[in-house]
């Protein structure tokens, strides 16, 4: 049996996590990046959310997964090295590479500490694939070093799910697609396979980002004490409340933290002035219209594209030809 290989490429800088956070904490409307919710604890009531009843994205797309499976594999390549971004336990992909026949997998991540007892156990399961953990952050864009060998006359899926692409704005997301078509080589049948949420009620969007338990909640409020830890900051969780809302000209729920009364925030060398009722915008989960995804990945140069979705129409699943 192969065993996996494990290459880190990021490396944490302090002083520059420090300088992107104060930066957007500085900002007239102060915004922090979605990838500070995920400490050790916010990754774990992010797994949390996704048992909400009122949280369906995760298993919506597992569910056009499972009753798409046969039909993608017609459309995608096989013996092909699938490129898993966000990879985390690998359980999505742990379903596909086996009916996609799968040559070759690549689990991505920003620490390969994330994905290593994960990737063991796929092994295990696809004794005779070849795999690695690679860690990086492709937040601003993904980049494949050289070391990881690939070859170039394979053709590469590159596997984004779970409708991460919705943190992004629509300009930004444009940027980030174009890197991962880059990153799809030249291998002929190449392609992105992507997970989207679409746009569908308002009150059923804004109820799955604030749910009843107050999980959603809890998981934004811990961004302040992940801040505390990064930057020494004096931030205090009992000031602040979290905030759900549907932005329609935008289609977007937006999550903000707001200040419960007018407050003063100081960490070494600064502060900042909080007043009643200001926020700090913490991530953004864009919905879209198929039509209007569809023309954001030809804009960024894919073409040939084909959508599964379930029979509601709630959430697609895009093959984009590179």
């Amino acid at each position: 049996m192969s065993a996996p290989q494990f290459l880190q490429i990021y490396h944490h800088d302090a002083d520059h996590v420090a300088q992107e956070l104060l930066q957007g904490l500085m900002a007239p409307q102060a915004l922090t990046s979605p990838k500070y919710l995920y400490d050790s604890l916010g990754s774990r009531l992010f797994e949390a959310i996704t048992e909400l009843p009122e949280y369906d994205l995760t298993r919506t797309e597992a569910r056009v997964m499972q009753q798409h499976c046969a039909d993608m594999a017609s459309h995608l390549p096989a013996d092909a090295c699938w490129i898993d971004l966000g990879a985390g336990n690998c359980e999505k992909a742990s379903h596909l590479l086996g009916p996609m026949a799968a040559r070759r997998y690549v689990a991505v991540d920003i620490s390969v500490d994330f994905v290593r007892a994960a990737l063991e156990g796929l092994q295990r399961q696809h004794p005779g694939l070849a795999m690695m953990g690679l860690g990086t952050d492709f937040s601003g864009g993904l980049h494949l070093p050289a070391d990881l060998k690939l070859d170039p006359t394979q053709p590469r899926v590159l596997f984004y799910p779970g409708s991460s692409i919705g943190n992004f704005t629509p300009d930004q997301a444009v940027g980030f697609l174009r890197s991962l078509h880059t990153a799809c080589g030249t291998a002929r049948h190449s392609g992105l396979l992507i997970g989207v949420d679409l746009v569908k009620d308002v009150a059923e969007l804004e109820a799955a980002y604030d749910d009843a338990l107050g999980v959603t909640a809890a998981f934004n409020l811990n961004l302040l004490l992940h801040i505390n830890r990064l930057v020494g900051s004096n931030f205090a969780v009992r000031d602040w409340r979290h905030l759900s809302r549907f932005n329609a000209e935008r289609s977007r729920v937006e999550m903000h933290l707001q200040a419960r009364q007018a407050l003063r925030v100081q960490w070494p060398g600064g502060e900042r002035l909080f007043e009643a009722g200001e926020t700090i915008h913490t991530e953004n989960a864009c919905k879209w219209a198929l039509p209007g995804f569809d023309a954001l990945l030809r804009e960024a140069g894919f073409t040939a594209t084909r959508a599964w979705t379930d029979p509601a129409t709630r959430f697609a699943v895009f093959w984009a030809s590179a």
